[in-house]
């Protein structure tokens, strides 16, 4: 033991006083690591004294106050869609402090149709029935209205899609005898009329297009990375509903575009030029601009069944989780670089921990979630930017427009671990949208969410979803009755909310038939041309782009689209290959160095077109799915092995994590334009097979 310092030893130093002084120490020490422990021990219940405090609260949250909860959820949806169709119909949204309507996009009833589902999933038959009887008869797309693809795809494309499906259906409980596919003709009028919108060198579409008139002469280039990669859904459904799949490539090769040009780290940029490929805005983030183009990647995948888009979001997926996740947040860095460029929450990031149970990853979306809930409760509602390094909110982005993607990931949290914290969450939602955003005819705006200060305005998207993830919310809790919960399908939400089924007819679109014969392919897959009355303003070139394997034309004044069946994308693709090379999904430099589009129709065939289709087309002959010399094609399988392949595990059904496929090649394949050959009468087979490996990624020789 150690002696203490001289000057405490006493200057008669007996042999018991010494003795005495050793024991006085000795005790002290006893009560110091006593007092130590004491310590640990309130430290420890500090630290889970707020959880254990939240966990009673929220177990409080009995069945028969879930009812509740979930009839006090209806009648918010029902006091803002009576206002509406008091005040605003048949405009499409509703200014709630003022009970008047207003037009916001393209003047259709955008809110009606929007909430067309959500009154399904209520079970009001009679205004379901009323409200898809009077869209019917009364909607019209040949309007000289210039509309957001975007927007309009997900709110209005997606709404009449969903309430088709219900409607035609006796399985879901709210088929309408009168029913005769009004809907779904009027989602092909509006998505033709969108068409010529992708008509880019690139395959990523304009932002906006004129529903009589085509794209305007003078419209912006520059478009958002989830504007442009957030239609597949609507899309793809849309085709396998009529059978025609010009809709499904057009929005696939926008993906690929994107993807293409993604960085050597595997990020994406904000804003892109549709005509150079270029990135106009190369921050990485998971929020605004970029979200939904993540969502839309699992989602096809899930809905639709394809492997080339979980490839993609897996990619995507790691590389985000590598380099934006600063765990429990989510910055934005550059996409090159990696560099942090905003620390920034953004509101529309609410999105991700949904989108992370989805993919089994549930660990980091409880504890993404946990933080973003958090801002909730500090102001009452998140703002769209909250600064993570001043611990406040982001100068001029102090509002909150109801925006749903914190009570969908609530959502989806509670279906995945049932834990009662999450039906406690949407509480405390419901209680700051009844105290501070009702309004006398709806729900307002907050233009200010430190000083909760309304706004005239409500989004239809309040009606879409945030309502409809609340209700969903406490039905599962309450014991669920509804279309979701305990309807014959399974059903994948939009980026909308609107429910789109995986019925046989749109998820075996590419069997030949389902066992229950429920859904067959005919052998004529309505490969004829369609031609458009939809042209562009001032627009007279023509070019061509290769879509499954052979060349396809556009014709501007009219627009011809020639369509092409589904199977035989994928041609000669081998079992040793990563994915990135059985999909030619390659690094792609930006086409063209000038903004302008003076001599887009000598380029469009120049140097840069062999590049373009080897970097964002899958090649493959349409006639059939057969590899060219099948006994080389085996032979090199053989050879290959396995050494560059992984398993894929859907992530639907994984408990703890996505699996990240690798990609061994780093998907730097450089395209050669030495070897391109654009004379249309020498495109012999020999030479297209001389190019098919570097298209298609066949087994190496």
């Amino acid at each position: 033991m150690l002696l203490p310092p001289l000057s405490y030893i006493p200057l008669d130093p007996s042999h018991s006083t010494i003795r005495e002084r050793e024991r006085e120490r000795e005790r002290e020490s006893t009560m110091r690591s006593l007092m130590h422990l004491f310590s640990l021990y309130l430290f420890i219940f500090s630290a889970t004294y707020d959880s254990f405090v939240h966990r009673t609260l929220a177990d409080g949250v009995t069945p028969e106050e879930a009812k509740l909860l979930r009839d006090e959820v209806r009648e918010m949806f029902y006091h803002a869609f009576d206002g509406y169709m008091e005040h605003a119909f048949p405009r499409d949204e509703l200014r709630p402090l003022s009970c008047q309507g207003e037009d916001t996009i393209g003047n259709y009833a955008l809110t009606l149709i929007d909430s067309l589902d959500t009154l399904a999933l209520l079970g009001d038959r009679e205004r379901f029935t009323t409200s898809v009887e009077w869209i019917g008869k009364n909607l019209r797309f040949d309007i000289n209205k210039t509309v957001s693809v975007f927007e309009t795809t997900i709110r209005i494309l997606g709404g009449l899609l969903s309430a088709h499906l219900i409607a035609s259906d006796y399985a879901t409980g709210m088929r309408i005898p009168s029913y005769e596919d009004q809907l779904l003709h009027l989602a092909e009028d509006l998505a033709r009329r969108m068409l010529p919108a992708f008509d880019t060198p690139t395959g990523i579409p304009f932002g906006s297009v004129n529903l009589m008139h085509g794209v305007d002469e003078h419209e912006s280039k520059v478009t958002s990375t989830a504007g442009g990669g957030t239609l597949t859904l609507e899309f793809g459904v849309l085709s396998r509903l009529t059978n025609d799949p010009i809709f499904e490539e057009v929005t696939k090769n926008a993906v690929r575009g994107l993807w293409a040009r993604r960085s050597k780290l595997n990020l994406v940029g904000a804003h892109i030029n549709v005509f150079t490929g270029e990135w106009t805005q190369k921050d990485a983030g998971i929020g605004t601009s970029i979200d939904s183009f993540y969502e839309y990647l699992l989602k096809a995948y899930l809905l639709f069944g394809e492997e080339e888009y979980l490839y993609m979001f897996q990619e995507a997926y790691g590389a985000a989780m590598h380099y934006l996740h600063n765990d429990p947040w989510y910055v934005e860095v550059n996409m090159d670089s990696a560099a942090i460029v905003w620390p920034l929450f953004n509101s529309l990031q609410a999105f991700w921990p949904g989108l992370q149970v989805l993919a089994g990853d549930i660990d980091p979306a409880i504890r993404t979630h946990a933080a973003f809930f958090s801002v909730w409760k500090r102001y009452g509602f998140t703002p769209e930017g909250f600064n993570l390094a001043t611990l406040n909110v982001q100068q001029g982005q102090k509002s909150y427009p109801l925006r749903p993607e914190l009570m969908e990931s609530t959502y989806w949290l509670f279906k995945a671990t049932t834990d009662p914290r999450y039906l406690d969450t949407g509480r405390d939602m419901v209680a700051s949208l009844q105290y501070g955003a009702r309004c006398p005819c709806g729900y307002c705006h907050i233009s200010d969410v430190e000083f909760h200060e309304q706004e005239d305005h409500m989004e239809s998207f309040f009606l879409a979803e945030t309502v409809k993830y609340l209700w969903l919310l406490f039905d599962l809790a309450a014991g669920p009755d509804n279309l979701v919960e305990n309807g014959p399908y399974m059903y994948v939400f939009s980026t909308e909310g609107h429910l789109l089924p995986a019925t046989p007819q749109i998820s075996l679109v590419r069997e030949h038939c389902s066992y229950l014969g429920a859904y067959c392919r005919s052998g004529d897959s309505r490969r004829k041309s369609y031609t458009s009355d939809t042209s562009f303003v001032e627009q007279k070139n023509n070019y061509t782009r290769e879509f499954g394997g052979r060349m396809q034309t556009y014709l501007t004044a009219e627009t011809s689209y020639t369509s092409a069946p589904f199977s035989g994308f994928i041609k000669g693709v081998c079992p040793g290959l990563t994915h990135g090379q059985k999909f030619g999904i390659s690094y792609v430099n930006p086409t063209y160095t000038h903004g302008d589009n003076s001599d887009y129709k000598d380029r469009d065939r120049g140097e840069h077109s062999v590049q373009e289709r080897q970097s964002i087309v899958i090649g493959g002959d349409q006639d059939d799915g057969k590899q060219s010399d099948d006994s080389e094609y085996n032979e090199d399988i053989r050879e290959s092995g396995d050494s560059g392949s992984q398993s894929v595990k859907d992530p639907a059904f994984q408990s703890h994590s996505v699996v990240i496929v690798s990609n061994d090649d780093g998907g730097n394949r450089q395209t050669d334009d030495s070897n391109s050959n654009h004379d249309d009468t020498e495109s012999d087979d020999k030479s297209s097979e001389s190019q098919f490996p570097q298209r298609l990624g066949q087994c190496p020789s």
